[in-house]
């Protein structure tokens, strides 16, 4: 642990301070931070000032002048990119200043085997393929934002520096930087990217990004001066102290984050492909023209299914006409119409528990590589489980 006492020994000469709470490994779940003693609701545990961030501000101006600078409605460069660069092409000196920091932050192995977009290309083909349809859908979005930030870095940037994107220069070395970025800034506005869009509001802070995820957590707040993080409530000695990194999805966290807790109650699983499969083309028109297309959802709160999905069932019970008019009036065809939509329900989700199984089964051959996305599907088809449950009690 030498390491991060180093680090707390240099975050203090940054004046960031720490109280009541210090780093520990995590059996299974490796580094954290517990508290070192007994902690009141509301103590202040972390305190950033903002002249110890490193934000879009404190981006090399040679790195700033060679792009083009950020601009609202995601034009110009993304500040993703911009400090995913600005880790990627450290001088000698800011490398020596943030060195602590370097000690202690995910290595470049943590960092390949446990987030999809940086699975090697001999796994990942299968892998992706096996991910559950919204993980799927975000790791998509997410190769595509990571392509653009490498093209803007390769053909821009490199050039402009006399710089070859080779070696430590590379697409693998700016990846590894760019996931650096994406899964340990927080959220953070100043007047400089006030009119940017809320991507490009992210900063880095040295320890506070040491804090794990919970789906409650310690109280972050910031302002232009700095960021403070505040127990949430009483903590005893020894106990792990976390942050919220947001309201997200089981399918969410494993793609931006690398990791796919048991408890989290915000999790929900994305049903569109099997709902979808029982839609013409037609109806799928008519869905997408009352913007009721996709996003259908079950979780612990809708085992029989989200407001969204249901609605969209509806269409199956009835004419176009008729369904038009009870969207219009927010009616729900009454208890006949609502048995209808509760036997198609258990009809898709007996269809999806099929393509859990199969995912499961192929999976458990998958050695180390798979057993993350092995434990999402086990966690996808609990759920479904209970809700085919729910929705069989409620039609008898």
């Amino acid at each position: 642990m030498e390491a991060y006492d180093e680090l707390l020994r240099w975050a203090s000469k940054q004046g960031i301070e720490v109280h009541g709470i210090e780093a520990k490994r995590i059996p299974g779940r490796g580094i954290g931070i517990v508290a070192s003693k007994d902690l009141k609701a509301n103590e202040r545990l972390i305190y950033v000032p903002a002249a110890s961030l490193r934000t879009l501000t404190t981006v090399r101006p040679e790195i700033l002048k060679a792009l083009p600078p950020p601009a609202p409605k995601y034009k110009g460069t993304p500040v993703h990119a911009l400090l995913a660069a600005e880790l990627l092409l450290e001088t000698p000196t800011i490398k020596k200043k943030y060195a602590p920091w370097h000690a202690v932050v995910p290595t470049r192995d943590d960092i390949l085997s446990t987030l999809p977009l940086a699975w090697p290309t001999s796994d990942h083909e299968k892998l992706h393929s096996l991910l559950p349809y919204a993980a799927r859908a975000h790791l998509t979005k997410q190769k595509a934002k990571f392509e653009k930030d490498w093209q803007l870095t390769r053909d821009v940037l490199l050039p402009k520096l006399s710089l070859s994107p080779k070696g430590r220069y590379s697409k693998q070395e700016f990846l590894y930087h760019w996931l650096l970025v994406n899964t340990r800034t927080f959220y953070h506005e100043t007047p400089a990217t006030e009119r940017l869009t809320k991507d490009d509001k992210m900063a880095l802070q040295p320890v506070a990004d040491l804090l794990n995820h919970s789906d409650e957590g310690c109280e972050v707040t910031f302002d232009t001066g700095c960021y403070t993080i505040s127990a949430d409530r009483e903590y005893k000695q020894g106990e792990e102290v976390y942050i919220c990194y947001g309201t997200h999805s089981n399918d969410f966290l494993m793609v931006e984050y690398g990791f796919c807790p048991e408890e989290n109650k915000w999790d929900e699983v994305c049903i569109d492909e099997v709902v979808l499969e029982e839609m013409s083309t037609a109806r799928k028109k008519w869905l997408d023209g009352r913007d009721f297309l996709g996003k259908y959802l079950i979780d612990e709160r809708n085992l029989t299914g989200c407001y969204r999905t249901r609605v969209a069932l509806m269409l199956l019970c009835t004419s176009r006409g008729q369904w038009e008019r009870w969207v219009d009036e927010g009616e729900d065809g009454g208890g006949e119409v609502q048995k209808m939509v509760d036997r198609i329900m258990v009809r898709v989700l007996e269809k999806y528990m099929k393509r859990c199984m199969e995912a499961i089964g192929e999976l458990e051959g998958c050695g180390p590589s798979g057993e993350m996305v092995l434990r999402r599907w086990r966690q996808i088809k609990r759920l479904v489980e209970k809700s085919l449950e729910e929705l069989k009690v409620e039609d008898n």
